[in-house]
């Protein structure tokens, strides 16, 4: 039981962390250019995703809950095809437009699968490292 909290702390750890940066890449990093500061911000917010869903459910697969994160990020970007007073209102907001963008962008699909695919590489580097650390 204590390690299941472990699990789950480590990734929420995680994706506070993920928030952080990619709080600093919304707000500061301009000196990128604005496209690399959308992919960046879009892949972390896709990482972010991918440490929650492994917060919740840790015992699921790897694959399967890469396969959700990708699956929310494209529900919220194809979301963004739709308006509504009161969905518009809340992307207005600062968290809203955070969590759900403010209109649809084609590439941003790639940014997700980029964003999932570093989250699910960095979880295999750390198991390999502490599988071949405890033999």
């Amino acid at each position: 039981m204590a390690s299941l909290a472990r699990t789950r702390a480590s990734f929420v750890a995680l994706a506070v962390g993920t928030i952080a940066v990619g709080l600093v890449v919304h707000w500061r990093g301009d000196i990128l250019g604005a496209a690399i500061q959308d992919m960046l911000g879009d892949a972390l917010w896709a990482a972010m995703i991918t440490w929650w869903i492994a917060a919740l459910v840790p015992g699921a697969a790897l694959r399967r809950r890469g396969i959700a994160a990708l699956a929310i990020c494209f529900a919220v970007e194809v979301s963004q095809r739709y308006h509504f007073p009161a969905l518009d209102a809340l992307r207005r907001t600062t968290a809203g437009n955070l969590v759900l963008g403010s209109g649809f962008d084609p590439r941003d699909f790639v940014s997700y699968a980029l964003g999932v695919l570093a989250a699910i590489i960095l979880e295999r580097i750390v198991r390999e490292r502490d599988r071949s650390g405890r033999t």
